[in-house]
């Protein structure tokens, strides 16, 4: 059976959309150095040309202006950032144009591209360079946000969005994803794009997750289920700003009980979006109050012991799971 990891199918997928979209760019800081934002843009230079791969200046705004014009114009410009943490630097042209410019036009105009932004995270990065901002960009309508969990979510939705996509959509990788590795047979069948996978079929317990939460959540039912018997659904969001809301309620509705696990802080972002959705839907469907998985509330620190701590893994989940029992 062949392998594949995340590095490796957001790399085929960056070659795909260029091969496959002619009008397509790959940009940004770090783009064709000698890592290649991780080894996912390794090579694109000398195969596509200078003209199509190239680096940009330090300049998150400009930059992102620079995606404006490019996407008017008919080309399909990718854009990349090292950390997601940079896109703080292009919000006025994130937010202010991109997101509203089909709305303040009457759409006339559309503005297709792909924003890439990695979270960083476990190898010291700080307050800085560590956060998990999709919820700042979730709440502006006009952006598309999705939190890839695996190599087959990266292949479905980024050959989507390159190739069929009208909209600007940002999509957040998580650094520690990268080496996570997959069976290429799970990338071969094609699914909806842009919308919510069931990764795990359960009885007792629904966990809604996003990003690398979802492989912690099956981390923390595989112990669950071996030590306890205890089977757990698990539900990658995968676009958080288009939630499969039908599958929530059916899962949440068979299990009657729920964990939602994010990467960022818990107050007005996914894990708020998700309980609210059950709350404002079929609130009568739950046995237990809604559990949360989460950031601490505090910027992270530097220092790796700290770290640590900082962020919630698999033994949080397995926590909370045994106290809905």
């Amino acid at each position: 059976m062949s392998l594949i990891t995340y590095r490796e199918a957001i790399a085929i997928a960056m070659r795909d959309a260029l091969k496959k979209n002619p009008s397509s760019l790959v940009y940004g800081l770090c783009v064709t150095d000698h890592a290649g934002i991780f080894g996912t843009t390794l090579g694109l230079e000398a195969e596509f040309g200078a003209d199509r791969v190239f680096e940009t200046p330090l300049s998150e705004d400009a930059m992102t202006g620079f995606a404006v014009g490019a996407a008017l114009n008919g080309l399909y410009p990718i854009h990349i950032h090292l950390r997601n943490d940079f896109l703080l630097l292009s919000m006025n042209q994130l937010v202010n144009s991109i997101a509203k410019y089909k709305y303040m036009y009457g759409g006339c105009f559309e503005i297709p591209m792909l924003v890439r932004g990695i979270i960083g995270r476990s190898w010291g990065q700080g307050a800085q360079h560590s956060q998990s901002l999709q919820a700042l960009f979730a709440h502006i309508p006009g952006l598309t946000v999705i939190m890839p969990a695996s190599a087959k979510s990266v292949l479905d939705n980024y050959d989507y969005v390159v190739n069929k996509c009208k909209s600007p959509v940002i999509s957040l990788e998580h650094r520690l994803l990268y080496d996570y590795v997959f069976e290429s047979e799970e990338c071969v069948s094609k699914t909806e794009a842009l919308t919510s996978y069931i990764v795990q079929n359960g009885s007792d317990v629904t966990i809604v997750a996003a990003s690398i939460m979802v492989q912690e959540s099956q981390k923390a039912s595989r112990f669950v289920k071996e030590n306890d018997g205890i089977e757990v659904e698990i539900i990658d969001l995968n676009c958080i700003t288009n939630p499969d809301i039908k599958m929530i309620l059916e899962s949440v509705s068979k299990t009657g009980k729920v964990i939602v696990a994010d990467t960022g802080w818990s107050s007005f972002g996914v894990c708020a979006e998700v309980a609210r959705i059950i709350a404002t839907n079929s609130p009568e469907i739950l046995k237990a109050p809604i559990k949360e998985i989460s950031m601490a509330k505090a910027p992270c620190p530097t220092a790796k012991t700290l770290e640590n701590f900082f962020y919630p893994d698999m033994g949080d989940i397995v926590d909370l799971i045994y106290a809905l029992y």
